[in-house]
């Protein structure tokens, strides 16, 4: 029990190659994985730096269709699996795309993202913006009209100095 916990503790596992370099994998170069004898294309050793800002990925509806029907066409045990590792998907894209693609087909997959524009180009929207200001202004100097005249009643009232009233056209406040 002391032998294995001080092989532990010195970075060597039981049953492990001692000789062996520390750091590279067991298995030969090119038993899969991204060993430098893998996949072609690929950086040894990935890349350690993280990106500033992460950027969310966009799919076009033409790649969402293609991979639709490469898993479609993949039926036996695995061969989804291994498109999805090969794309970098999940297969909840796959499942969403489905049924973007049941609901409506390259409509549905193509859906653009973020606020709907605004109206500003439309006359009847720009006239109708117009008036809506020139309703707030004069309700606003209604306001101030009904004050001043509340305070003049407040003051003639106060002096004693009789009001004239108002024509037989107009309502009496």
């Amino acid at each position: 029990m002391a032998s294995s916990r001080s092989t532990v503790r010195s970075g060597i596992l039981p049953g492990a190659d001692p000789e062996a370099p520390k750091g590279e994998r067991s298995e030969p170069a090119g038993a899969g994985g991204s060993a430098p004898g893998g996949r072609g294309g690929e950086a040894w050793p990935p890349d350690p730096e993280v990106p500033a800002k992460a950027r969310r990925r966009r799919f076009t509806a033409e790649y969402k269709l293609r991979i639709l029907e490469e898993a479609d066409q993949r039926v036996k045990h695995g061969q989804l699996g291994a498109l999805l590792r090969r794309e970098g998907l999940y297969s909840s894209h796959i499942q969403k795309w489905r049924a973007q693609r049941d609901a409506g087909a390259l409509a549905g997959l193509s859906r653009k993202r973020g606020r709907k524009p605004t109206r500003r180009h439309d006359a009847v929207a720009v006239e109708n913006e117009q008036l809506r200001r020139e309703t707030a202004r004069l309700q606003k100097r209604l306001e101030q009209a009904e004050l001043i005249i509340d305070i003049q009643k407040k003051v003639a009232a106060m002096l004693g100095v009789p009001l004239s009233r108002p024509e037989s056209g107009e309502d009496a406040s």
